[in-house]
């Protein structure tokens, strides 16, 4: 999947606005049968794409910030998912 220009200062510069790649973001999460992204928030700050909240399993940790980064870049993606698995009774 590629996603535009390869360096995103250059595509927000063009005009392309934080709500738009939040929303190409979110979609791509959405769209991703192997991650539950339902509990991950995305924000930006500047050209830097935050990801918060919470994951459940570790693969979705690596699965969520490779799509951002698809998205944005690697050196643009800012990660502070929490760890929340499920506890074993």
């Amino acid at each position: 999947m590629k996603f535009g220009p390869a360096n995103h200062e250059e595509r927000c510069s063009e005009g392309h606005s934080s709500a738009s790649t939040i929303a190409t973001i979110e979609a791509a999460l959405s769209a991703d049968p192997d991650i539950d992204s339902s509990a991950i928030e995305i924000r930006m700050l500047g050209p830097v794409v935050l990801l918060e909240g919470f994951i459940t399993k570790a693969e979705d940790r690596e699965k969520a910030i490779s799509i951002a980064a698809m998205i944005v870049g690697w050196e643009n993606v800012h990660d502070r998912m929490l760890s929340r698995f499920p506890t074993q009774e």
